[in-house]
């Protein structure tokens, strides 16, 4: 898949990465979360999760506070 940079607020990028580092591995990186929210946000999901992974994902990011 062909990446583009974006810009992003010094503010925002470090609560993204804040929330990677406290997501236990579920994010491997600022970017990978990025895509995840974004994907969520516009319902344009082009990795597959199974349920389960989804939920767990779900789960972590409203304990976050993101959803």
């Amino acid at each position: 898949m062909e990446k583009v940079k974006i810009e992003i607020s010094k503010k925002s990028y470090e609560l993204l990465k804040r929330t990677v580092e406290e997501s236990q591995g579920e994010f491997k990186s600022v970017e990978e979360l990025l895509e995840f929210i974004i994907n969520e946000a516009l319902g344009e999901v082009e990795e597959t999760y199974t349920p389960e992974e989804e939920e767990k994902i779900k789960d972590r990011l409203r304990s976050l506070g993101y959803l």
